[in-house]
């Protein structure tokens, strides 16, 4: 039986199968088994089976070998195809075999091979084919297999073109074959370390090679290249399994080793993208860091120190020009000669101001862009962002007043050139650079400041666009933060209509010659000192405020007007020799004004005698004098001439004064940046009021908790007063200590924690 049966499966190997007869040999394959002959049967199929493989081994693997010689990737391309198409031929033929022995001796696998712990005849066809073609010791088949597969991945990888099906019907092989039933596939064990290996040590040397010889943009473009090259070959011809070693591979050698040395590319590193808006470029940088565990925080890094680096810019800048100093903004000389003035400091101060803020918001505008568009929004990113623009504000101690000046700036009559809309939109966006700033008490104080001048001045673009601020800071800040701006607003309401009754009143008695309007404003409400004016008022001027003082006070009975004349101003028709002129002046300069009333030309008055007769505080004076008459519109004459007003200089009125406009404006004090005396007495104020804000909150937390520990009440002060302004631990345990001495708190038994005292 056995020596037709074994001639019978020479015959398949053969591929003449039409000529046999499939019962009788399973007969054959049947009865062996039945009469105990199985072990010569099993063994006996084995061992043709391996002469088979030996013989295709010979015939068809080993005469394709690639050649040793020197050869252009085309010839490497197509020996290599040739041997793997070969290894396949072999590969599929055995498996037909086997398939038709598995059929034939179906009886002895079912029974022999389960009772004798022995493979089926197919699987044992497996394991014959990879001891016997894959790692024969006879021919070197797993080398040439191994070293043609790699070779055309790197044929491929220089750019040339491969027979990939080739190499997929190779590796396929590999990953069918397996040690052991249940063990890792021959691709698993012999061929996949062997090839990262050799990736590796490719993309360390391209990696190297690109990072010396490419820009930023092109080096990352090649790196997502490679990155989905690799990925397309393990999808196409590799193992599934090989996908994500090998992508690690990739990133290691392109991202972890040189991702900092890209972001920090002088002349195309991540600054030059920023500036040129290279989005494309920019979110391939952001694809390529979410890929490896340094990418986000090496770009986080990066952005920071970017934005820091130009904040302190920005800032230098600034640092250039000098403390604001006195001066009009109408006051513009073209060029410095005797008896003029200098440039006016305030201006130039006050645009230093505006170009920080325009600054500032157009280098967030810029991140906040590439945020947006490049980087998916992603919130590492911006709390990175957040920290940077909040440290590169803070690190200016004038940003609470810059901002200040911008808004008031944004907000006065006679913006040229925006709309409504445009200024609502430049607004939205200061807001976002105010969330920034920590001396949000600093802050209020300024604001505080310019919306009183402009209400006063009748200088706001309008009242809709002042009540919109007020309302964007009241989101920002709170209902407290804003309360005493809405009281001066009130305060001009009310006045309208006072104003209105007054005018009702005068048309019932005498009127006085000067044609009075007044502001009755809440010294609570106002940011300026309301204590009363030492000037001596015309008479005149006198008879007009008594009018109104009688008015005002039969209307409200148990109130106290207390004049202010240096926030005031006024319209006074002039003669001239060649014409008349209306100049609009302070009240001071009114007031000075009126004691060259009835003088003879030419006649002068002393300096002392204009401190004496008006009672003016000497700084004011000496301002108002020199608006009018060291500035470019020369009402009175200084002798000697000259651009500062000395205490032995005299004045007379200029009847030779000419001009070509009818209305004139003299002395309209523009918004300026703060010297250094007035920044430190505004220092002063804040850290004064900090003191009681502080103490306030301290109380407010203890009477609601009665008992808190040192570090609890410290955290919950911070807390509570993070949107006015960040008190330090010193601030808030000084704060306690005069409460403890006040009585209003007292230490526990601890020594760690505080009890309230009611």
């Amino acid at each position: 039986m056995w020596t037709r049966l074994s001639r019978a499966i020479q015959v398949i190997h053969s591929n003449g199968t039409s000529t046999l007869s499939f019962e009788e040999n399973f007969r054959y394959a049947y009865n062996m088994v039945l009469f105990k002959q199985g072990d010569m049967l099993y063994n006996g199929v084995t061992q043709l089976v391996v002469e088979n493989l030996n013989s295709m081994a010979k015939e068809q693997i080993v005469p394709v070998f690639p050649s040793e010689a020197e050869q252009d990737n085309l010839q490497k391309a197509q020996e290599g195809e040739r041997l793997l198409k070969a290894v396949r031929k072999v590969w599929d033929d055995h498996k037909s075999n086997m398939s038709k022995l598995r059929d034939l001796l179906g009886y002895m696998d079912r029974i022999y091979c389960p009772a004798n712990n022995v493979p089926v005849i197919y699987e044992a066809g497996m394991q014959l084919f990879l001891k016997h073609i894959i790692r024969t010791t006879v021919y070197p088949i797993r080398h040439h297999i191994i070293t043609t597969i790699l070779r055309l991945i790197d044929i491929e990888r220089n750019g040339d073109v491969i027979n990939r099906s080739a190499v997929r019907s190779c590796v396929e092989i590999l990953m069918d074959l397996k040690d052991k039933r249940d063990g890792p596939t021959v691709y698993k064990l012999d061929f996949e370390p062997v090839f990262l290996k050799k990736s590796d040590d490719y993309y360390l040397a391209e990696a190297r090679r690109l990072i010396d010889t490419c820009d930023g943009p092109t080096y990352l473009a090649k790196a997502e290249r490679r990155l989905d090259q690799e990925k397309s070959r393990t999808d196409h011809y590799l193992s599934s399994t090989t996908t994500a070693p090998l992508q690690r591979i990739l990133e290691d050698r392109f991202l972890v080793a040189h991702l900092t040395t890209v972001l920090e590319m002088r002349n195309s590193g991540l600054a030059v993208m920023i500036d040129q808006r290279q989005t494309e470029d920019l979110a391939r940088l952001y694809r390529l860091a979410l890929r490896v565990s340094n990418g986000i925080p090496e770009l986080k890094r990066a952005l920071k120190d970017l934005v820091s680096a130009r904040g302190r810019d920005i800032n230098a800048l600034e640092g250039g020009v000098q403390d604001g100093e006195d001066a009009d903004e109408d006051e513009q000389p073209k060029s410095k000669t005797k008896g003029q003035p200098r440039p006016g400091g305030a201006s130039q101060s006050a645009s230093v101001a505006l170009k920080w803020v325009q600054n500032m918001l157009d280098l967030k505008s810029t991140f906040d862009h590439v945020h947006q568009e490049a980087f998916n929004n992603n919130p590492d990113v911006g709390i990175a962002l957040h920290e940077a623009y909040e440290s590169v504000i803070n690190s200016n101690p004038k940003a609470p007043e810059y901002i200040s000046l911008f808004i008031d700036d944004h907000l006065k009559k006679g913006v040229k050139g925006k709309t409504d809309a445009e200024v609502d939109a430049v607004l939205d966006s200061t807001i976002t650079i105010f969330r920034f700033v920590t001396d949000k008490d600093v802050f209020e104080k300024y604001y505080k400041s310019h919306l009183a001048k402009r209400l006063i001045n009748g200088r706001s673009m309008s009242d809709d666009a002042e009540r919109n601020m007020l309302s964007k800071l009241k989101v920002e800040c709170g209902f407290q933060f804003t309360q005493k701006m809405e009281g001066m607003f009130h305060d001009m309401k009310i006045s309208n209509d006072t104003m209105n009754a007054y005018r009702q009143y005068l048309s019932k008695t005498e009127n006085p010659v000067i044609d009075l309007s007044v502001m009755v404003l809440t010294s609570t409400f106002w940011p300026m000192a309301m204590a009363p004016s030492p000037c001596n008022f015309p008479a005149q001027m006198t008879e007009a405020c008594k009018s109104f003082e009688r008015f005002y006070l039969a209307r409200h009975s148990g109130r106290k007007l207390t004049w202010q004349p240096s926030y005031g101003t006024a319209d006074v028709r002039v003669s001239f020799k060649t014409k008349k002129h209306e100049l609009n002046v302070a009240t001071y300069a009114l007031i000075i004004l009126l004691l060259f009333e009835n003088l003879p030309d030419g006649e002068q008055v002393s300096y002392e005698d204009l401190k004496m007769a008006t009672l003016i505080p000497e700084i004011d004076l000496k301002r108002h004098l020199q608006s009018l008459a060291c500035a470019k519109w020369k009402i009175l004459k200084k002798h000697p001439p000259s651009r500062d007003v000395a205490e032995d200089d005299t004045f007379s009125f200029n009847h030779d004064f000419t001009a070509p406009l009818m209305r004139i404006k003299i002395s309209t004090v523009a918004s300026r940046v703060e010297n250094a005396d007035e920044r430190q007495e505004t220092k002063d104020r804040v850290d004064e009021e900090r003191k009681h804000q502080t103490e306030a909150c301290i109380v407010r937390v203890m009477k609601d908790r009665k008992k808190l520990g040192h570090n609890e009440l410290v955290n919950e002060v911070t807390r509570q007063l993070a949107t006015r302004f960040s008190p330090s631990p010193s601030l808030i345990k000084k704060r306690i200590e005069a409460l403890i001495e006040r009585e209003y708190l007292e230490r526990a038994d601890d020594r760690k924690s505080y009890i309230y005292l009611a």
